[in-house]
């Protein structure tokens, strides 16, 4: 959400694109969109909402549409998504479509959820091999990488403990 209460897509707005191309090519009869005020300081953005705005817009029916708006975490995303699934009576296995870093630490968590999975990883993180004088020269993007793998890393040993 930017600072002027307009959302936008950010970088892994491939979620929501392989989303939508699963469920216009009929791959999919719903898409579960989770997720809802990650926020420490808690404001009326919900991001599942806001989806479901982008969705409609792709002329996707309500009723293919669900939401779960509570969930800060995917451990919460996995909780509160089964009683909501099971209460559509819609049968697993269920595609999972999350960010490809993200997929191992999601399929563990969905399993001990008791919710079978089909994993659909997306938004890959890629870089070229190469080799030069450049590879030398410290890059910024690197440390913005490093937070996401750590994030993970922490995440994996939280739910490993669990």
């Amino acid at each position: 959400e930017g600072s002027n209460g307009n959302a936008f897509f950010n970088g892994a707005a491939d979620r929501f694109i392989e989303g939508l191309k699963l469920i216009s090519t009929h791959k999919a009869a719903h898409i579960l969109i989770t997720g809802g005020n990650g926020n420490l300081i808690h404001d009326n953005f919900y991001e599942s909402d806001w989806v479901k705005t982008q969705l409609q817009q792709f002329n996707v029916p309500d009723s293919c549409i669900l939401i779960e708006d509570r969930s800060r975490n995917t451990i919460e995303n996995a909780a509160f998504s089964k009683p909501l699934l099971e209460k559509n009576h819609l049968q697993a296995p269920y595609i999972l479509v999350t960010s490809a870093f993200h997929m191992r630490r999601s399929l563990g968590i969905f399993k001990k959820t008791g919710i079978t999975v089909i994993p659909y990883p997306c938004n890959f993180m890629v870089n070229e091999a190469k080799f030069g004088f450049g590879e030398f020269i410290p890059d910024a993007d690197m440390f913005g990488n490093w937070n996401i793998y750590l994030k993970e890393l922490i995440g994996t040993a939280v739910n490993f403990f669990r």
